[in-house]
Formats: structure tokens, C-alpha cells, sequence
């Protein structure tokens, strides 16, 4: 039976290029939630606030179909030049970003919110190379015990993003504006330019020290498989983001979902039928990439959804603000560092994951249902030791989910199960940010509560998405020196109990994620990078023999 040996590195080779990848996962992460805090501002200055969601959106769509596509490549060529093109990729898309309207009107494009949602574009593009060749790189230089502690301070490094993102990109929005050459160089535009010196660094340190990994498999590309991929999740994300304003009836929706399904069933038989697809359904055979799979989609699904309207929930429904409600965040952002390293470590520790994955899926699912039930009167006390269970509870599934998969399949599929796994978690997260916004719409929708005093013929008042995100902007332009932001009380308490409504929804998907990770086979982790033969087929189970001390 024919072994591959595994190759040798340096101890230089391997720290120099773990640092390196840590900066390009620290710039995938960041880039994810520093535009946050300057999109308020970006609409004042570009226009187009119906398109607000899109800048988001865009690169979400972006990444998410192209990370099994950059898996199979990396599996193909090697990880090392498609991480050095995904670097590149995501640096000439940061440049473009920062330059958005300062071009005009242009051809096809027209004016400055469109420009920058396909500049977003092209950065997820390059961006979704960045977090699945790092996890893949790490698979190859490291064997799973050790690779768990590593998996703990990646997902620091997330949790680290989410802190320091809305701080650096309130920073930089708040800078006065300057020009050079007839260019606007300060303000919000350094939100993406900041993105430029890290990555350069990031790309020489790769291009100078690090390994040119050995190539798992031969085999073409599959652009049939690749192009279905695209047009079955673009319309699937287009109409759960649309179908919340639109109606889900609405011909347009109907539509996209019928294209979606259409891709699917022809994307199955093709997978079926190809000798080098781009998610072989062998895989789904193996229990623990299931289950595990599974467990992540839906546990990022909740941890997106409630997540991205909580700022909301702290600025517009408590009237907190944008910094307080920056700091009411930080606990969260802590108790999932704390979590993700801590984790990893006893992971590496004990040589089995299941204990620490069930428990975190727990802990997120009371902390879900501890916030749903947020007094109306909450102080920030009150707010921050919920989100302090939240995170907490949330640190494991940073880096575990994907260690079980990549522990249950030989070494030549790692990088098409890394690819994978981050497919379905980022594919969870965007669906949870639509179907979580789709039931924010539906609960702003209800008539608000009419004050004790108001004549019986008074007419009944609801609030649209639009109308509160047009409110929302206009009160953070207007409110200077960190006071408060200015919003009626009725639709406080309306966006209050819509937003808590998400976040109960978020509480219902916890426990349907604790349930799938119930599911996942708890295999012993290996302690070396022992070659293994390269006719082992991924549907089987990873060996089961206790961990080498």
C-alpha cells in the first residue's frame, strides 16, 4: 500500500509563517466588522441608503461561494499561491474600496454606494482565500493535538477583530477629511486602507519563508461543479435578504428560490458523476463531517443573526450611545477569547473535543434565551453579563467544529474539508443575518403600542426596516461628543421588542445546533502527522486508536 511521507519544516519556517497567517486571518476577521461603524457616514457622503445592506452583503456573497472553490484549487496547486492570490486579490480590492466615488459616475457602475458594493465584491473575492488557506496550512504543518491550541488563538484572533474592528473604523471615520493629489486620503477610507500595510507584510513573509507545501491530489478543476455552486447560493442569499421586504410571495422571490433549487438538483448529479468535484458527497457519508457540519451551520447561523442587530438593539431600543454600546459589546468579544484559547488548550490537553463543543453549545443556548428575556428597563450592567454568558458559550465553535473534521479524514482531503466546513459556516452566518432580518422586518411590522393617554381613533402606527434605518442614520449624524441617540420612545420600545423577538428566534436555533452537536462522534485526536495511505477513502471514520503521548 503506497504511503505519503510526510514533509519536515523548520522551526523558523513554521513560526514565521503561523505569524503570517495569523495577520491574514486577523485581516479576513477585521474586515468582517470595521465597516460597521463608518457605514452611517459612508451613506451621508456616497447616497444610496437602500443599498446599506449590500456592502455587507456583497462580500459575504463573495466569499461564501468561492470557498470551496479556492479549497479544491488549494488541493490542486498547492496551498501557497493561492493563499499569495487571495492576498492580492483582497489588496486590489481595498484600494478600490477606499477609492469609491471618487471616480464619478462610471460605465455600467454609476455612482459611488454602487461602486463600493462591487469593490466589496471583489475584496470578498480575494478574501474568502484568506481564512480557508490559513486552516488548510495549519493542517499541514501541524498534527490535531497540536493543532488545537492553534485553533484556540485563531479563534482569539476573531474574537480580537470584533473588538478592535468598530474602535479602529470609529478612529478613522471620525479623522478630519484630507486630500492628496485631488484625492480624498482621511476619514472613512481608511477603513480599507488599513488593510494594505498588514497584508503587504503578511504577503512578503509568505512569498520569503513559507514552505511550498507538497500537492495532495492531481486532477482538473471543476467548472460545471464551481458554476452551479454560484447559482444555487447567490439567488438562495439574494431572496432570504430580499424576501423580508419584498414578501416572500413576490414573483422575484419566488423566482430566485425555484433558480436555487433548480441548481441545487443539477449541482448534486453533476458532484454524483465527476472524478475531481468541489464537494465530493462522499464526504457526507462520514459521520462526523456531517454532524459537525451541521452543528457549525447552525450555530453560527444564531451567533450572526442575533449579533449583527445588537448594536442596533443597545443604540436605537436602549438609546445608548455608539460608544457605550461599543463597550456593552466587549464582554462578549472577551468571554469569546477567552473561551476559543481556553478550548483549544484543553483539547490539546485531554485529546478528545466533544466535552468542550457540547458544553459551549449549551452555554450559548441560556445565554440566547437569558438575553431574549432582557427587562425593558435594562441597565448596562444588566446588558453586559448576558453577553459576557454569550460569548463564553460561543469561543468553542471557533476553532473545534473544524479540528473534528479535519481529524475524521485522511490528509489529502484536508483542504477540501477546510474549505468546506468554513463554506457552511459562512453560508450559516449570511443566512442567519437574512432570515434573522427577514423576522425583524416581520416584528417592526406589528402596530406599535399606543401610549395610555392616546384617543381611542388614533391611527395605528408600524415602522418599516427602511424608515428605522433611515432614523438611525440621521440620529447618529446629529449626535455629537458621545450623547445619546435621540429616537421617539415609541419606537424604542418597538424596535426593543422586535429585536429581543430576533434574538429569541436566535435562542430556538441554539438548541437545534446543541441537538446536531449531540450527533458528532467524539474520535480520539492524533498525536502526529503519521503518514497515512492515499487510497483511504474520506467517507470512512479516522482511525480510532487512543493518542499517542
Amino acid at each position: 500500500m503506497t504511503h505519503a511521507e510526510p514533509q519536515t519544516f523548520s522551526p523558523l519556517e513554521k513560526r514565521v509563517t503561523l505569524i503570517a497567517l495569523m495577520i491574514v486571518f486577523l485581516l479576513s476577521a477585521l474586515d468582517q466588522t470595521i465597516v460597521s461603524t463608518a457605514m452611517p457616514r459612508i451613506v451621508a457622503q456616497l447616497s444610496g441608503l437602500e443599498l446599506y445592506p449590500w456592502v455587507t452583503t456583497a462580500y459575504l456573497l463573495a466569499s461564501t461561494v468561492m470557498v470551496p472553490i479556492y479549497g479544491k484549487l488549494s488541493d490542486i496547486y498547492g496551498r501557497k499561491p493561492i493563499l499569495v492570490v487571495g492576498i492580492a486579490i483582497f489588496i486590489i480590492g481595498s484600494v478600490l474600496c477606499g477609492l469609491s466615488g471618487e471616480f464619478g459616475d462610471l460605465p455600467l457602475l454609476g455612482g459611488g454606494m454602487v461602486q463600493l458594493i462591487v469593490f466589496r465584491a471583489i475584496q470578498g473575492l480575494g478574501g474568502a482565500a484568506l481564512i480557508t488557506s490559513a486552516f488548510a496550512v495549519i493542517a499541514d504543518l501541524f498534527p490535531p493535538r497540536e493543532r488545537a491550541k492553534l485553533g484556540g488563538l485563531f479563534g482569539s484572533t476573531f474574537g480580537l477583530a470584533s473588538v478592535i474592528g468598530p474602535l479602529i473604523g470609529g478612529f478613522f471615520t471620525d479623522l478630519p477629511t484630507a486630500h492628496l493629489l485631488g484625492y480624498e486620503v482621511a476619514g472613512w477610507r481608511w477603513v480599507f486602507y488599513i488593510n494594505l500595510p498588514l497584508a503587504g507584510l503578511a504577503l512578503f513573509m509568505i512569498l520569503v519563508k513559507m514552505p511550498r507545501l507538497t500537492h495532495r491530489v492531481g486532477g482538473k478543476i471543476d467548472f460545471a461543479g464551481a458554476a452551479l455552486l454560484i447559482t444555487t447560493f447567490v439567488p438562495l442569499l439574494l431572496a432570504l435578504s430580499w424576501g423580508g421586504m419584498a414578501g416572500w410571495n413576490a414573483p422575484h422571490i419566488l423566482g430566485l428560490f425555484a433558480l436555487a433549487a433548480a441548481s441545487l438538483v443539477v449541482f448534486l448529479i453533476v458532484e454524483a458523476r465527476v472524478g475531481n468535484p468541489i464537494i465530493s458527497l462522499d464526504l457526507f457519508k462520514n459521520r462526523t463531517f456531517a454532524t459537525a457540519n451541521l452543528a457549525a451551520f447552525l450555530m453560527f447561523m444564531a451567533f450572526m443573526g442575533m449579533v449583527s442587530f445588537l448594536p442596533l438593539y443597545l443604540q436605537t431600543g436602549l438609546g445608548l450611545a455608539a460608544t457605550t454600546s461599543g463597550l456593552a459589546m466587549t464582554p462578549l468579544t472577551l468571554g469569546l477569547i477567552l473561551t476559543a484559547t481556553a478550548s483549544g488548550f484543553l483539547v490539546n490537553r485531554i485529546g478528545r473535543y466533544k466535552m468542550v463543543m457540547v458544553g459551549g453549545a449549551a452555554l450559548t443556548a441560556f445565554a440566547a434565551f437569558l438575553l431574549s428575556q432582557t427587562p425593558s428597563d435594562a441597565g448596562l450592567f444588566d446588558i453586559m453579563w448576558r453577553v459576557t454568558l454569550l460569548g463564553l458559550g460561543l469561543g468553542p465553535a471557533q476553532s473545534v467544529f473544524n479540528l473534528a473534521t479535519q481529524n475524521a479524514v485522511p490528509r489529502d482531503k484536508l483542504g477540501v474539508v477546510t474549505s468546506a466546513g468554513q463554506f457552511f459556516r459562512q453560508v450559516g452566518s449570511t443566512v442567519g443575518v437574512a432570515v434573522f432580518g427577514a423576522v425583524l422586518t416581520h416584528n417592526l411590522a406589528a402596530p406599535m403600542k399606543t401610549a395610555p393617554n392616546a384617543e381611542p381613533t388614533a391611527q395605528v402606527r408600524t415602522l418599516s426596516l427602511a424608515e428605522l434605518e433611515r432614523m438611525t442614520v440621521e440620529a447618529h449624524q446629529s449626535t455629537r461628543n458621545g450623547a445619546p441617540v435621540a429616537v421617539d420612545p415609541e419606537v424604542r420600545e418597538a424596535v426593543s421588542s422586535a429585536i429581543l423577538g430576533v434574538i429569541f428566534a436566535g435562542f430556538i436555533v441554539c438548541l437545534l445546533g446543541f441537538a446536531a452537536t449531540l450527533l458528532v462522534p467524539d474520535l480520539p485526536l492524533q498525536a502526529s502527522r503519521r503518514p497515512e495511505p492515499l487510497n483511504v477513502r474520506a467517507l470512512g471514520e479516522a482511525p480510532g486508536e487512543p493518542p499517542a503521548n
